[in-house]
């Protein structure tokens, strides 16, 4: 039978927008309707008179995050050296449902460890465990492998404290986590925009670990792959996205059709970004080796120490390179918050003696 019959879902897609379209006694009706896949939704849907409202929810800030934790924490008994700022911070892309796993789960492991109250390490356990997966320490792994691992996330560690805009570290472990065999955690800073300095920082990073095993052991190994398709990509979209290559200044090549079979580009076009994504990649690692030889002292204590160790935290990364030189833009912004709060404060007992004042001075009208 050809047309085949519409399914079930196609007929409920047409009765909707036939609703929708008002040939019926259905007026001072609103539909609302949420989705997180806007890309794929069929074009009729949107056109107008019908969903042609959209509003955009993005996930919540460092202060929405914060106002998130006060809610869930209600509930849960709470050691002394929680500090909700702390928790918002560590939580970045984190969504509301997320942030209420983060308390469940701390809750769980507090109670795992007989704890009497939930501290902060069960939450930055609770957040490792749903960022990484489940600890694996019962992986067995040779020296050679452990060293070499050392090796590789204290490369990280060191170029991200050693350049600009590397993102704040929290800590570095070489403790096998999910599919990961180590990592290096940060605090990444939410911007509003991104300049072509930061991304060269944060590909320099992200290259430093493949870096330091090619310096210090004279070989390579596959502990990179995650870091080098997150470093592909982000050089191909500061390339073909952002404008931002000498050789393709000024130009975007994106294409929102998910499915398309042709390339808004040509071949030569094509040949020339490559080209432009290879020459960035291998300058940035050049760079990010050279950073290492002129730290070469530091970076042996650091994977020496992680070595031993297998968790290092910020505190043991700014006692061997000394503190970092730029401040985070949280840090900004927390000093900035700080100052006002502070101006306000100062304002408070000049207020306090004045309206005391006044009332001193009516008592004794009264009293005369």
């Amino acid at each position: 039978m050809w047309p085949p019959a519409p399914t079930t879902s196609a007929k409920a897609r047409y009765q909707l927008l036939t609703e929708m379209d008002g040939f019926g006694t259905n007026s001072g009706v609103i539909i609302l309707a949420a989705t997180n896949r806007v890309d794929v939704l069929d074009k009729a849907l949107l056109r107008a008179g019908r969903f042609d409202r959209q509003i955009h929810v993005d996930l919540p800030d460092l202060k929405e995050r914060k106002a998130i934790f006060d809610v869930h924490l209600k509930p849960i008994k709470l050691g002394g050296d929680i500090d909700v700022d702390f928790l918002a911070r560590q939580t970045p892309g984190f969504s509301g449902a997320d942030i209420a796993n983060v308390c469940n789960e701390a809750a769980l492991i507090a109670a795992r460890h007989d704890h009497q109250a939930v501290i902060k390490q069960d939450f930055l356990d609770a957040v490792d465990r749903i960022i990484g997966g489940l600890e694996k320490k019962s992986k067995v792994m040779t020296a050679d492998e452990k060293h070499s691992i050392a090796i590789h996330e204290a490369g990280h560690a060191s170029v991200s404290w050693l350049t600009r805009y590397g993102n704040p570290l929290v800590k570095v472990t070489i403790v096998p986590r999910g599919q990961a065999l180590g990592a290096a955690w940060y605090l990444p800073e939410e911007r509003s925009i991104t300049l072509k300095e930061q991304m060269l920082d944060e590909l320099c990073s992200l290259l430093a670990g493949r870096a330091a095993e090619d310096i210090c052991t004279g070989h390579v190994s596959t502990g990179a792959f995650n870091d080098l398709e997150r470093a592909t990509k982000m050089a191909y979209s500061l390339v073909a996205y952002y404008g931002m290559s000498d050789a393709l200044p000024n130009l975007n090549y994106y294409s929102n059709e998910q499915y398309a079979f042709s390339k808004p580009y040509g071949e030569r076009t094509a040949e020339r970004i490559d080209s432009e994504v290879q020459r960035i990649i291998n300058e940035q690692y050049e760079r990010a080796k050279h950073i290492l030889h002129e730290h070469a002292e530091g970076h042996a204590k650091l994977a020496a120490l992680l070595e031993e160790r297998e968790v290092v935290f910020t505190e043991d990364v700014e006692r061997i390179f000394g503190k970092r030189k730029w401040a985070s833009r949280a840090d900004l912004l927390q000093a900035e918050e700080n100052e006002e709060a502070a101006v306000e404060t100062a304002a408070l007992p000049e207020t306090a003696t004045s309206d005391t004042t006044e009332a001193q001075t009516t008592t004794s009208e009264e009293t005369t």
